[in-house]
């Protein structure tokens, strides 16, 4: 199979899903948390404190509770693959780290929208929320002295290291993002049957584990610049860990009840991921 990638995307990062539901292209990759009133199961893998440090294993896992509680969710499209990525930490931009839940709670923080501003606002700190492209305004601007979500990856990417101290590390990571990789239902149905079955074959997790390896590997690189840069690395106070589960807890509990409605078991699905993680995760 050969594909044709456009110089530049078709849609907007929201409108990747319905831009395929149109034929306006015949494929995309959707991060999942931009659809959220579409599907419901996809997020299972965003859900805050149920991940690890191992792409691959959060991206197996991932499809495993994919096919096992919710495997006709993308009804409009052809699924083909999902995974997860590396997750982000804590970082302060000043030479104070943050390590109590004092430090955070005195801190104005950059952090993605969505649950890590939420539960940034929980504990108390100051937070500006905007989408991850923009991140380098904010912080490179001096608007915030923290910031809370970006990966190795997204460090390299927005340009944030010069402004980073240090990193403050919690036990399990706050959170992890999904995305999906789907196929017009149009165009597939064009595809033999027999061609069909060699796309999955190479599709479904193996192609997510490429994506998330790729992930973890620019984040392994960036991450052993820190000691050459000056960033230090910490461990959270278990009372600031403590902290950050709690304020997470509405989060889980809104999306339990989500899952609920979409009729599926979000209880049941989250603990057999979380699980899956935790025996994959090297």
């Amino acid at each position: 199979m050969t594909a044709n990638i456009p110089p530049k995307s078709v849609a907007p990062p929201p409108e990747q899903l319905a831009s395929v539901e149109k034929g306006l292209v015949d494929a995309a990759v959707q991060f999942n948390g931009l659809i959220g009133n579409r599907v419901t199961g996809a997020l299972t893998g965003m859900q805050p404190f149920s991940g690890s440090r191992d792409s691959i294993a959060m991206t197996e896992a991932a499809w495993e509770t994919n096919r096992k509680f919710y495997p006709d969710e993308f009804d409009t499209v052809e699924l083909l693959a999902q995974w997860v990525i590396t997750p982000g930490d804590l970082y302060s931009g000043t030479d104070t780290p943050i390590v109590t839940l004092e430090d955070f709670r005195s801190r104005k923080i950059w952090a993605l929208p969505g649950p890590l501003a939420n539960i940034a606002k929980e504990i108390g700190a100051g937070v500006v929320a905007t989408p991850a492209v923009r991140s380098n305004e904010v912080i490179a601007n001096g608007v915030v002295d923290s910031h809370l979500g970006l990966n190795g990856d997204g460090l390299k990417a927005f340009q944030v290291l010069p402004y980073t101290k240090s990193v403050t590390r919690v036990s399990r990571p706050v959170y992890s993002t999904s995305f999906s990789f789907f196929v017009n239902k149009d165009k597939w149905a064009e595809i033999s049957p027999e061609d069909q079955q060699a796309i999955r074959d190479i599709s479904q997790d193996k192609v997510g584990k490429v994506a998330a390896g790729l992930w973890d590997s620019v984040s392994q690189e960036v991450q052993a610049t820190f000691d050459e840069l000056g960033i230090v690395e910490y461990t959270a106070d278990p009372e600031l860990e403590a902290a950050l589960v709690k304020a997470a807890e509405p989060t889980t509990v809104a999306w339990k009840a989500k899952a609920e409605e979409a009729g599926f078991d979000g209880e049941a699905a989250l603990a057999h991921y979380r699980a899956r993680v935790a025996d994959l995760s090297k």
